[in-house]
C-alpha cells in the first residue's frame, strides 16, 4: 500500500502536468468523523480540461506507484469529477460548482495547505 503522502504528492504532479488551478490539500488526519486522511482539491477552466486533468492524475499515479482508484465518477458531465484512492478523495471541479460546494471550507477544521499554481 502506498503511504497517503506519496500519493498526495504524485496526485498534484499528475494536476499540474494539466495546469490544474487553485491546487490545496486538505489533511483530515485528525478530524475523527472524516472518511479519508486527505482530499485534493482543484479546478479546470472548462469540461475537457477537468477530464484531462483527471484522466492525468490516474495516469501519473498508475505509473509512478502503480496504484489505480478505488471508484471514480463524474467523467459525463466533467462538471466535478472525483476520484477515491480510499485514504485520498481527489475532487477536480470547474470552478463555478467548486465555488458554490466550497469543500476546502467545509473541512477547514482540517489543515489545508495551498499549492501554487504551475505558469
Amino acid at each position: 500500500m502506498v503511504e497517503s503522502e506519496v500519493l498526495v504528492k504524485n496526485i498534484v504532479e499528475g494536476i499540474q502536468e494539466k495546469k490544474g488551478k487553485n491546487i490545496c490539500v486538505v489533511n483530515l488526519k485528525k478530524i475523527d468523523t472524516a472518511a479519508c486522511s486527505f482530499f485534493v482539491v482543484c479546478n479546470g477552466d472548462s469540461a475537457r480540461q477537468v477530464d484531462a486533468i483527471a484522466d492525468s492524475v490516474i495516469d501519473y499515479v498508475r505509473e509512478n506507484l502503480q496504484d489505480r482508484p478505488i471508484a471514480k465518477d463524474g467523467f459525463e458531465t466533467a462538471s466535478w469529477i472525483a476520484l477515491d484512492y480510499g485514504d485520498v478523495m481527489v475532487h477536480v471541479m470547474q470552478r463555478e460548482p467548486r465555488n458554490f460546494y466550497n469543500i476546502e471550507g467545509l473541512w477547514d477544521d482540517g489543515k489545508v495547505t495551498w499549492i501554487d499554481d504551475v505558469k
